[in-house]
C-alpha cells in the first residue's frame, strides 16, 4: 500500500466522533505545509448522494450500481477544503444533521469501506502534490495507512466529546449529543475497532489539552519521526 502515497509522509490519526481528529489534523498539516484528509468527509457525502438516489445500504446490488457511479473530489489543501459529487459542490450540504444521522447507515457497510479506502482515498491523495499529508478517520492506521510514518489513536473521555461536538453543532443539548455519539460510535464499532490502538500505534488522550497543545502532540512525534529517521518511519517500539 506504501506505493499509494508516492513517497509522501504519511501522518495516520484514528479516533471517535468528538476526539477532536478532523480540526487537529488540519492543523497539523497547516503547520506543516502538509495535505490533509478528511476521511468523513467522503463517507458523508457518498451518504447524501446515495439518500438522494433512494440507495438503500442493505441492498448489495443496488449499492455496487451505486458505488460504480459515485464520483467524489476534494481538495486536500487545508485551507481550501471543498468537496464534491459529479462535479456538485456538496461541501455545506454533507454537515447537514440529517446527513449526520445517516452517515453510520453506508459507512457501516464493508463494501463502502472497500471503496472508499481502495478507490477513492488513493485517488485523492496522489492528485496533490503535497510533501505529507495527515490522514484522518476510523481505519487510517490499520487499513488505509497501516505503513504510515506516524499512526496515532487520538482520544478523549465521552464528556469531553459530546461536549466538544455540542459547541461545534451549537446544540445545548448535551444528552442528545452525547447519545448520538454513543450510537454512531457503536455503530462503526460493529465494522472497525477505533478504540484500542493497533501495535505500534501512539495514543494521545486530549481530553484535558486545549486545541494547541493537541495539535502540538502530534507535532512532536512527526518531528521525532523526522529527527530519528532519514526514510520515513517512526519504529513500532517507540513510546507512546
Amino acid at each position: 500500500m506504501a506505493d499509494r502515497f508516492l513517497g509522501r509522509i504519511v501522518v495516520a490519526i484514528d479516533g471517535p466522533a468528538g476526539s477532536g481528529k478532523s480540526s487537529v489534523s488540519k492543523e497539523v498539516a497547516r503547520r506543516l505545509g502538509f495535505g490533509s484528509l478528511d476521511t468523513g468527509a467522503a463517507y458523508r457525502a457518498l451518504t447524501l448522494a446515495g439518500d438522494r438516489a433512494k440507495i438503500d445500504p442493505q441492498d448489495p446490488p443496488a449499492l455496487a450500481d451505486f458505488l460504480n457511479s459515485f464520483d467524489y473530489s476534494t481538495v486536500t489543501d487545508p485551507d481550501q477544503f471543498r468537496a464534491s459529487v459529479s462535479g456538485i459542490d456538496v461541501t455545506d450540504a454533507i454537515r447537514d444533521p440529517e446527513v449526520t444521522a445517516r452517515v453510520s447507515a453506508f459507512s457501516s457497510q464493508p463494501a463502502v469501506r472497500h471503496f472508499l479506502n481502495d478507490v477513492v482515498f488513493p485517488r485523492v491523495i496522489s492528485a496533490y502534490p503535497h510533501p505529507g499529508i495527515t490522514i484522518e478517520g476510523r481505519d487510517i492506521t490499520t487499513i488505509v495507512a497501516p505503513d504510515a510514518a506516524v499512526r496515532i489513536l487520538l482520544t478523549a473521555s465521552p464528556e469531553v466529546r459530546a461536549r466538544r461536538r455540542g459547541l461545534e453543532l451549537g446544540s445545548p443539548d448535551h444528552g442528545a449529543v452525547a447519545a448520538a455519539l454513543s450510537t454512531r460510535d457503536a455503530l462503526d464499532a460493529a465494522v472497525v475497532d477505533f478504540i484500542h490502538p493497533a501495535p505500534g500505534v501512539h495514543v494521545i488522550d486530549t481530553s484535558h489539552l486545549d486545541f494547541d497543545e493537541s495539535v502540538r502532540a502530534v507535532i512532536d512525534l512527526v518531528e521525532a519521526y523526522s529527527a530519528t529517521t532519514a526514510t520515513g518511519r517512526l519504529t513500532h517500539d517507540s513510546p507512546s
